[in-house]
């Protein structure tokens, strides 16, 4: 006893009145032992002590020091920077920039702080000196009403020197250049973007609806400039695939749209937003991107900055399996499916995607997340897009095969009018089947409703975005595909009955 007693620093009485006094010292000696010794604790102890100082002028070697959990000496001897909370070597730490941070397409040298998620832009402002806490004033200035600002001079509460550091090494611009709005009779806007890298024009589409204080204005944002899918009845995708935009651009559509409706510098703090909806259902597949998608959506969700709902963000694809597993595993965004057709034969043609994730590896993957876990009642189904293609996929034996589906997981279903182009194959269903066909659905118990046209006098609906013959980067149109075999000897039959 006499030993223990001592290994743990203090002295004992060796009475026998104070025998179960002493062994009791002892006992709750042995345990602060052990809590000073816990990594748990030590950790707490590092962040308590980072409070306590927080307010006080500290060294940039001494603040990584405290992240990293050694002494100032030691991180200013081995020239450190801090990355996940770990102690890496690397040159003038305060002067360089994260190699990790997303840099501006338009200048290497800069950092694109709007293709950041907030996390991201808290270690890269570690990465350079400054608070982490700076990343609140960032956000509010990028994203909230009544700012949405396009140069750090306009941060008008932030300090000068962090404003003149910021003008040199990174960028709140979106690497876009507004072209042209085009507004169609029924107030649909089509914003055209130049590239700032090069590459040519892209362009969403801002569209209002439910006008009022209750109304809502949807955007509808492009992920690529073109499209890889060679979906036949799109006209983007005669344009082939020429580049994919970064988070940032992707994000600057967005903010651009609060500004142009009433949200930007000056604007009313109190006030509702207009622009409440997001759909990634303009040029390019977006699960093809689908690194910097997942970046943009987190950006455009989080509450510290655009705010916007997880079920008012929804990313359309055409069926690419492993991205949409990915997406549903990583993002809280909605998701819809661009399905078409009921049959590979169909699908196949229409859309080639098909061809590598056909009907069954689709929906396979879609029952398997469907309902969604922990999202919002929004997201427990499944949302088909279906462009109605007359004498295609309009059929009632594609009436009852959507039924089937319905019966397999919970789904709704959004008819679409296919607008037309030039060029174009295809033609719309006419109204009476369109109704009949959603009345059919309805009647077999699947939700199924019909998405109105807007915009299609300025090329500015569903699947008109694009400008396949544009000069910059130009590359000869994807291959057309020929109509299924069976549709063939069906066209040739009946020019035969009509010759006779």
């Amino acid at each position: 006893r006499d030993l223990r007693a001592s290994r743990l620093g203090f002295r004992t009485y060796l009475g026998p009145a104070s025998s179960f006094t002493t062994l009791c010292v002892m006992i709750r000696a042995a345990a602060a032992s052990l809590v000073r010794s816990s990594p748990a604790i030590s950790t707490f102890r590092r962040t308590a002590a980072r409070r306590r100082v927080r307010c006080f002028a500290i060294s940039h070697a001494a603040r990584l020091a405290d992240l990293a959990g050694v002494d100032a000496e030691e991180a200013a001897r081995r020239g450190a920077r801090v990355a996940d909370a770990t102690l890496e070597t690397s040159g003038d730490s305060a002067a360089s920039t994260s190699g990790d941070a997303p840099r501006s397409v338009v200048d290497a040298s800069r950092v694109a702080l709007k293709g950041m998620r907030y996390e991201e832009l808290e270690k890269w402002l570690v990465s350079v000196g400054e608070r982490p806490q700076r990343a609140a004033q960032l956000f509010s200035w990028m994203y909230r009403r009544g700012k949405l600002v396009e140069d750090f001079g306009d941060m008008t509460d932030v300090a000068k020197g962090f404003v003149e550091k910021l003008d040199e090494i990174a960028t709140v611009q979106g690497d876009l250049e507004l072209v042209e709005i085009k507004t169609a009779a029924d107030g649909t806007r089509k914003v055209m973007y130049r590239l700032r890298n090069g590459g040519g024009v892209v362009e969403s589409v801002i569209i209002p609806s439910n006008r009022g204080p209750g109304g809502r204005t949807t955007v509808c944002v492009s992920s690529q400039l073109g499209c890889a899918m060679n979906c036949q009845f799109c006209f983007t995708a005669k344009m082939g695939l020429r580049k994919n935009l970064s988070a940032a651009q992707i994000v600057e559509q967005v903010v651009n749209a609060r500004r142009l409706t009433g949200g930007g510098k000056g604007a009313a703090v109190g006030e509702r937003e207009e622009t409440t909806n997001v759909v990634f259902m303009g040029m390019g597949e977006p699960l093809h991107n689908v690194d910097e998608v997942l970046t943009a959506v987190d950006v455009l969700t989080d509450p510290r900055g655009l705010a916007f709902s997880q079920n008012k963000v929804t990313v359309s694809t055409s069926g690419l399996v492993p991205e949409i597993e990915r997406y549903l595993n990583e993002s809280r965004g909605s998701l819809a499916v661009s399905l078409n057709a009921t049959t590979d034969e169909i699908r196949s043609w229409i859309m080639p995607i098909n061809r590598k994730y056909n009907l069954d590896k689709l929906l396979g993957v879609l029952r398997d997340n469907f309902p969604r876990k922990n999202a919002g009642r929004h997201q427990r189904h499944v949302f088909f897009e279906y462009i109605l293609l007359a004498g295609i996929n309009d059929s009632d034996a594609d009436v009852e095969r959507l039924l089937a589906i319905s019966r397999s997981m919970p789904c709704k279903f959004n008819l679409i009018y296919f607008n037309t182009h030039e060029g174009s194959e295809f033609r719309c269903s006419d109204e009476a089947t369109i109704k009949a066909f959603r009345q059919k659905l309805a009647d077999g118990g699947a939700m199924a409703t019909i998405r109105a046209s807007r915009g299609d006098e300025e090329m500015a609906a569903c699947g008109q975005l694009g400008s396949p013959d544009a000069p910059e980067d130009w590359k000869p149109a994807p291959p057309k595909l020929p109509k299924p075999k069976r549709l063939r000897e069906a066209d040739a039959a009946a020019a035969a009955a009509e010759t006779a």
